[in-house]
């Protein structure tokens, strides 16, 4: 799964929807991220706002929900800048401005954000409540959670709202369904709502190896506006490390749908302070013409049978081959500008070529926990910071199980594709 060596494991999760969200799921992910070389140069990195992040969700406790990545069927979301229909009007909910922000938009408070999830919610139980708002001298995204009992069982419940450019990047992303490679689910739809706005329901699971069956289900809207609302629930009293307390999430889709689509939570979204990123168009993705699925399906030995394929041709690629013995995914990670992150990566011990470029080479298990699975990795650096980095596993995804002893591809072909001249064409 493509991720970002560059962030830092202890920012705001609430900021930046990609950079900081991705960080806090990688602190989650594993202690040991920041000191291992191996596992930096297994995660193969996405660089920037480049990262495909398919589900973003804020979760118990302000902490985000796994930004997961991966590359499947895009959702085309055709509003312009232009045809959006008027935004909701202010109202009360709307707190007073905060000592050193605009005063163009007084900001919300983490006790809005607990109140209105509470007052949306079904009738019931809450304890646990927990929220941020626009507070503080760092702008970030608002949330709140609580635990929601029912008369059913306990469940953790939370919101999260930012503000994205309509139409652009961030939006597309925001209500794509994650690709089945990366991550395992039971049902994700796709919508669109009278208002023209975006809603997508997955309902997927915490643990993507279901070591423990927690149930998470999630909403993202996205209006024509730029409104982003995003919603997570769990059969749990919170997202990890507690008992599985009722057999599903208390939210039916059509309970989510009405969470997610609450005129209350634009409104909020109205009174933050806005940031002038989300007001400019998003700019040209890094690495957008690097063709990394075409090079790779060409480099690939030609008796592997490609039996799937990622849809996007940009800085990430990967394909599932069959060599006759089962099924092995295979992807890869293009990064030009990358020698800051040189000596995370590469030690004395690893190779250098007479020409300068660094070759690292890690076998170990896969990333995801899947029974089995082991993860084979190739990384190599250019003089110039020109990173391409590869892995093969010995399964058809990270999480399922292994369906043969080693991966497809041997690491001298992992070898030999990654130090192709075919990426630099």
């Amino acid at each position: 799964m493509p991720i970002d060596p560059h962030s830092d494991p202890h920012s705001d999760p609430h900021g930046d929807p990609f950079e900081d969200r991705l960080s806090t799921a990688l602190h989650q992910a594993g202690g040991t991220f920041e000191t291992d070389r191996g596992a930096l140069a297994a995660a193969g990195a996405l660089r920037g706002r480049r990262l495909r992040l398919r589900r973003r969700a804020a979760v118990a406790g302000g902490i985000t929900g796994v930004a997961l990545a991966g590359v499947g069927g895009a959702l085309l979301v055709p509003w312009g800048h232009g045809s959006s229909p008027a935004a909701p009007q202010q109202s009360s909910v709307a707190a007073q401005p905060h000592p050193g922000r605009s005063t163009a938009a007084p900001g919300v408070t983490g006790q809005q954000m607990i109140d209105t999830l509470q007052r949306l919610m079904p009738q019931g139980k809450f304890s646990g409540q927990q929220g941020r708002g626009t507070e503080g001298d760092r702008p970030v995204n608002p949330y709140a959670t609580v635990v929601y009992d029912d008369g059913k069982g306990a469940a953790a419940v939370s919101v999260s709202i930012n503000r994205v450019q309509p139409g652009g990047l961030d939006a597309r992303q925001a209500v794509e369904c994650p690709d089945r490679v990366y991550i395992p689910y039971d049902a994700c739809t796709n919508s669109r709502l009278a208002d023209g706005s975006v809603l997508t329901i997955l309902r997927g699971y915490e643990y993507p190896d279901r070591r423990v069956d927690t149930k998470r289900w999630t909403a993202e809207l996205v209006s024509p506006t730029g409104h982003h609302v995003s919603v997570s629930e769990w059969n749990a009293a919170s997202e990890k490390d507690a008992p599985v307390s009722r057999p599903r999430p208390p939210l039916d889709p059509a309970g989510l749908t009405r969470l997610a689509s609450a005129k209350e939570w634009r409104t909020l979204i109205d009174a933050m302070p806005r940031d002038p990123r989300a007001d400019s168009p998003d700019p040209e993705p890094p690495g957008a013409d690097l063709h990394a699925r075409s090079n790779l399906l060409a480099l690939l030995p030609r008796q592997l049978k490609v039996v799937d394929k990622s849809g996007d041709d940009s800085d990430f690629a990967y394909a599932v081959v069959d060599d006759g013995k089962g099924r092995s995914l295979v992807q890869v990670n293009v990064q030009p500008g990358s020698d800051d992150i040189r000596g995370d990566l590469f030690g004395d011990d690893d190779e250098t070529l007479p020409d300068g470029t660094r070759v690292a080479v890690h076998q170990g298990p896969g990333e995801k926990g899947g029974e089995g699975v082991v993860m084979w990795t190739v990384d190599t650096m250019r003089p110039d910071g020109f990173r391409v980095v590869i892995s093969a596993f010995n399964s058809a995804t990270q999480h399922d199980a292994a369906t043969r002893a080693t991966p497809a591809l041997t690491v001298a072909q992992l070898r030999q594709i990654a130090l192709s001249p075919r990426w630099r064409g």
